[in-house]
């Protein structure tokens, strides 16, 4: 007797589950290829710009009780410019005398804070990761030049991205104390992150305040009698600090100095960069209830965003911030929902040259400040964006002071969003 067996087909899933199951089975294998060509071969092999060795060589001489600030500051060569804070909190870097193995150990753990930020900013702007949407992030980040050479000049972008991503994942989720906690790191280490205390602010979140301020503070505090003549830092370091170089700056002071512009023109620029970042954040101010994470994530980009390009130095792979912006696009309400924001998102991640022979000093203009370019417009498209988005809630909320129920409860998914992205039922 013989028995027949059949094996059914397995069914069929709706188009939407098949385009996610193809898409997570092509990307996967594209980002786990790209993270391991970045990390155990470009960043292997290394690059003439060493900002590991810089520190790294700082922290030991703080370990082993050596003056920490002793370079000599009128090279251009990498410096240690570090706060005493930081010192201490960097000092685990310094603990192996094996100079290479520290470094490698670095950049994989810069790598995988990367990965890790990315899947936070995945679950933040609303998708799970079982999602294409977390290996296309990490394929799209490790082809930029943000992470490119966060990597190959082994520096600790990578780390301070989770920290932020962190803190914007606490901050919308009320942990209060631990949001404060994680800016208050990313600020110590980076004072670049001290404008996004505007969040707390603007929700007079004292609790994140408190641990924000608190934590650069404190750390300074228990550093300063333990790091080496710390007062270097004071007399050595921050004079530096105070100076415009005119060479890997690609902030607004930095083309200024590169060009010898006019101070009226320079100023000029920075004002109206300085309006778009209000225009921007006040536009934004309306969105804090209606999506509190479009909120969180665009009005943190944008006061990166004018760091970067408002402040004394601006460097290209500091656009490795702006990942969980540009990720609100996946989100119904995004400025990157228009096409001029993605064009400023090429220009500061994508380290195209520009460089053409029959025109050979233009070229290396646009190739040593398209992250000007991009910075300048990404906040330009943010504040009419949001000016536009901004005008009939105005007119809703001045129209709401006059009622005596001026808090006026909606239920509707689609309240406050732009007519163009309403659902229609």
């Amino acid at each position: 007797m013989s028995v027949a067996v059949s094996a059914a087909p397995p069914p069929l899933l709706p188009p939407g589950a098949r385009a996610n199951v193809l898409a997570r089975a092509a990307l996967w294998p594209i980002a786990v290829l790209l993270v391991v060509h970045r990390v155990f071969f470009l960043a292997a092999n290394g690059s003439p710009t060493d900002d590991f060795t810089t520190v790294y060589s700082a922290v030991r001489r703080f370990l082993t009780g050596v003056p920490v600030y002793n370079e000599n500051y009128a090279t251009v060569d990498p410096h240690y410019l570090y706060n005493p804070g930081a010192t201490l909190l960097l000092a685990p870097m310094g603990i192996s005398a094996d100079l290479d193995a520290s470094r490698a150990v670095f950049i994989v753990v810069n790598a995988a804070a990367i990965v890790i930020a990315l899947a936070i900013a995945t679950r933040l702007v609303g998708h799970r990761l079982s999602s294409w949407v977390w290996p296309a992030a990490v394929a799209v980040a490790f082809l930029t030049e943000s992470v490119v050479n966060t990597l190959v000049f082994s520096n600790i972008n990578g780390v301070l991205l989770l920290v932020f991503t962190t803190f914007l994942w606490l901050f919308v989720h009320g942990r209060r104390w631990w949001a404060g906690l994680m800016l208050g790191v990313a600020i110590v280490v980076k004072p670049m992150f001290a404008p996004v205390l505007l969040l707390p602010v603007l929700r007079l979140d004292w609790r994140t305040i408190v641990g924000g301020v608190g934590v650069p503070v404190i750390a300074n505090l228990i550093a300063w009698p333990l790091v080496p003549q710390a007062s270097d830092y004071v007399t050595r370091v921050m004079p530096y600090l105070s100076q415009t170089r005119d060479y890997a700056n690609a902030s607004l002071a930095g083309l200024a100095v590169y060009f010898d512009m006019p101070a009226g023109l320079e100023w000029a620029l920075w004002l109206v960069l300085g309006v778009c970042v209000a225009v921007a954040v006040v536009g934004l101010w309306f969105w804090r209830d209606r999506d509190p994470v479009f909120w969180a994530l665009t009005t943190s980009g944008v006061l990166l965003t004018g760091v970067f390009v408002m402040s004394s130095l601006g460097q290209m792979y500091y656009s490795m911030m702006l990942f969980p912006m540009i990720m609100t696009a996946l989100r119904k309400v995004s400025v990157f929902h228009v096409w001029p924001a993605w064009v400023a998102a090429f220009l500061v991640l994508f380290p195209d040259g520009w460089y053409r022979e029959d025109f050979p000093v233009a070229g290396i203009w646009a190739s040593l400040f398209a992250a000007t370019a991009g910075w300048s417009l990404l906040l330009l498209v943010t504040a009419v964006t949001v000016a536009v988005w901004t005008v009939p809630l105005l007119r809703e909320w001045r129209g709401n002071i006059g009622r005596s129920d001026s808090v006026v409860a909606d239920e509707s998914p689609d309240r406050g969003l732009p007519s163009t992205q309403r659902t229609v039922s």
